[in-house]
């Protein structure tokens, strides 16, 4: 999915390294940055 500009993203839920359900629309109005990383014992 491709967004423009100043569009809002889909609202979506993750699981956090916590095992805890992280929602987007949770954080409304605040800066966000989504990471993600490969498991320490994945192949990169």
């Amino acid at each position: 999915m491709k967004l423009k500009t100043g569009q809002l993203a889909p609202d979506f839920t993750l699981k956090s390294h916590l095992d805890q359900n992280i929602t987007l629309s949770d954080y409304r109005g605040k800066n966000v940055v989504l990471v993600f990383f490969p498991l320490a014992w994945t192949p990169v």
